[in-house]
C-alpha cells in the first residue's frame, strides 16, 4: 500500500499487496471529507430499512472533522477513493470508529485491506487491543469481525442505537 507503510509493521503481506498492490492506502485530508461522506452514505445505505427508518451514524459523520482529529485514511483504486477508514486513540485501546466501502468495491479486499491497517497502526501506537462495534441489525458485519478474530464483549443501547462491541487482542 503506497503511502501507508508502518514501520512497525511485520513482514506479512497486507491484503492490498496480496492484491497485486492495485490498491493505494493514504492518509485522509479534508478535501477528502466530500467523498467520504458519500461513500458512507452509500455504504451504509442498505442498513436503514433494517434499522426501522433510521440513519446509521457514519451517514452524518463529520469527515472533515474526522480528517483533522482522528486518524482517518482513504483506500483508491485507479485514483478514485473508493473506502475510508478512522481510527480513534483512546486511554485502552484503538477504537475502529469506522471503516466503510462504495458497494460497488465490496468484496474485492479494499475492506480487509483497511481492517488489516487499522490493526497495524494500532500496534505502531502501542495499543495491545483494537475496539470497535456495530448496530446489531448489521449482522453481515458482525460476521466478518467474528471470522478475523474479534470477539463480541457486550451489547448496548447508546444515542438510541442497539450495538454490538467487539476487541481484538493485538499480540506484538
Amino acid at each position: 500500500m503506497s503511502g501507508g507503510h508502518c514501520p512497525s509493521r511485520t513482514d506479512r503481506p497486507t491484503e492490498a499487496e496480496r492484491l497485486g498492490g492495485v490498491l493505494n492506502l493514504r492518509r485522509a485530508t479534508p478535501a477528502d471529507a466530500p467523498r467520504m461522506t458519500q461513500i458512507a452514505r452509500a455504504a451504509y445505505a442498505p442498513y436503514v430499512e433494517r434499522m426501522g427508518g433510521r440513519r446509521p451514524a457514519p451517514m452524518d459523520a463529520d469527515y472533515e472533522e474526522s480528517t483533522s482529529r482522528a486518524d482517518a485514511w482513504v483506500v483508491e483504486t485507479e485514483g478514485a477513493v473508493i473506502g475510508l477508514l478512522v481510527l480513534v486513540g483512546q486511554s485502552d485501546g484503538m477504537l475502529l470508529d469506522n471503516v466503510a466501502v462504495l458497494p460497488s468495491h465490496q468484496g474485492l479486499g479494499a475492506g480487509r485491506a483497511l481492517l488489516t491497517w487499522a490493526e497495524d497502526r494500532a500496534r505502531a501506537e502501542g495499543y495491545a487491543r483494537i475496539r470497535l462495534y456495530t448496530n446489531e441489525a448489521m449482522l453481515e458485519n458482525q460476521a466478518l469481525y467474528r471470522r478475523i478474530g474479534y470477539v463480541e464483549t457486550h451489547r448496548a443501547h447508546d444515542q438510541d442505537f442497539a450495538r454490538v462491541y467487539f476487541e481484538k487482542p493485538l499480540p506484538g
